[in-house]
């Protein structure tokens, strides 16, 4: 492979680290959770208590930091964005007032994630563009990784394509030099998906392909579902409906075998529209109901949506009569 082999270890996460080497752990074993806001007398009046030193007082904050950015991983892992971005803004003002330029990048990069994770995609851009310029001088590059790509990711979103492109690139470069083939696997694939909205078909899938053989040479199911699918809806766009029905097969395959209800949904519906596009309607609607009974009394919108494609298709063969009962 081109690549020289990578590292399948790599993950694409942000990794949060305790700072080792800018301050030793004190001896006490709680984490101050208060910003003292009082004089040091008035928190210290007490003769009998000792007053911690400015050193002791900075590794506390700092720790304190630590715990923000962690649990704002957290939240935002579960969805709770708002308290994500409250945990991890905390973190970042904490870092930035003891000059932590390292974990200024990493709450910035967390940011960046939680903001396009809740399609807010212009804070998306701005969290990306400063950690990358607080990280510029840094050997982080998993970091660095994370911020190309939520920032091509978001400009996609908002219809910036040669930007997306640009930093998609760049992403795909450091992916390349780390030998990280987990994030090749997203890079290709995000590059397939800004050069698809610029309606370079051919470009979108040279890098879909690339992205793919990665994701099998990782083994990667949930990844090369993803990608599949993504395919699929590349040679649609072409107009070439019979090969991406190969595509979307194989999709429905992986998202059976790893047991994604929601992506097997999404296969079925690709599968069904392809299939009214090739003029076989009978096969379309059999994956209609396929896709109906999955989503039945679990997601109403999909549900709809569902009941109005076979409607459509049963309207499109004259069966009036069966189109009725998706009413």
């Amino acid at each position: 492979m081109s690549e020289g082999g990578c590292d399948s270890t790599s993950k694409n996460t942000v990794s949060v680290q305790i700072p080792e080497n800018d301050f030793v752990l004190g001896k006490r074993d709680t984490i101050t959770h208060n910003f003292y806001e009082n004089s040091d007398e008035k928190l210290y009046e007490d003769s009998y208590i000792e007053k911690p030193t400015a050193k002791e007082q900075a590794e506390d904050y700092l720790l304190q930091a630590t715990m923000l950015l962690r649990h704002g991983i957290e939240h935002q892992q579960v969805g709770e964005f708002v308290r994500a971005i409250e945990s991890l803004q905390q973190a970042l003002a904490l870092f930035q007032a003891f000059g932590k330029l390292q974990q200024q990048g990493q709450a910035l990069s967390c940011l960046a994630l939680v903001a396009y994770s809740s399609q807010d995609y212009k804070s998306a851009i701005v969290y990306s563009q400063e950690c990358l310029s607080v990280m510029k001088d840094s050997n982080n590059l998993q970091v660095k990784i994370q911020a190309f790509s939520y920032l091509g990711n978001a400009q996609r979103h908002l219809g910036r394509y040669k930007e997306a492109v640009e930093n998609l690139q760049q992403c795909l470069q450091i992916c390349r030099e780390l030998k990280d083939c987990r994030s090749i696997i997203a890079a290709f694939n995000n590059l397939g998906l800004v050069y698809k909205a610029l309606n370079n078909l051919p470009q979108a899938i040279e890098c879909q392909e690339q992205s793919l053989e990665f994701a099998r040479q990782l083994k990667d199911k949930w990844g090369e579902e993803q990608v599949l699918k993504n395919l699929g809806n590349a040679y649609c766009a072409l107009g070439e409906h019979t090969t991406a029905v190969t595509y979307y097969e194989q999709s429905l395959e992986i998202a059976r075998e790893i047991d994604d209800e929601r992506a097997q949904e999404q296969s079925l519906g690709k599968l069904g529209v392809a299939h009214e596009a090739l003029g076989d309607y009978q096969k379309a609607i059999d994956y209609y109901e396929q896709r109906l009974n999955l989503v039945r009394n679990k997601n109403p919108r999909s549900e709809e949506q569902a009941r109005a494609s076979l409607k459509v298709a049963c309207y499109a063969i004259g069966d009036y009569e069966k189109a009725t009962q998706y009413d």
